[in-house]
């Protein structure tokens, strides 16, 4: 899910979303785990987010995991960066 890390930016027509919540589940957690080559973030199961416009390869590190999708989202929002936007 994309998602304005500003939700006050949401009103804006020409702001894109630019943050992405998503979720790891165990296997993926499990791989990331195995082949610390290819991503050590994302090693536990949960929910996550990181800066992303849609379309594109992330511009940084995922953040988490959270319990929640409700919890990235807030924490997403709550770590917002004008950088990013």
């Amino acid at each position: 899910m994309y998602l304005h890390s500003n939700p006050a930016r949401a009103a804006d027509p020409h702001a894109l979303p630019n943050a992405e919540v998503f979720y790891v589940d165990e296997r993926t957690a499990k791989l990331s785990r195995e082949r610390p080559d290819l991503s050590d973030e994302l090693n536990e199961p949960g929910w996550y987010y990181w800066p992303c416009f849609p379309g594109c390869l992330p511009d940084g590190p995922a953040n988490g995991p959270y319990a929640s999708e409700r919890q990235a989202i807030e924490a997403c929002q709550l770590d917002d960066s004008d950088s990013i936007e």
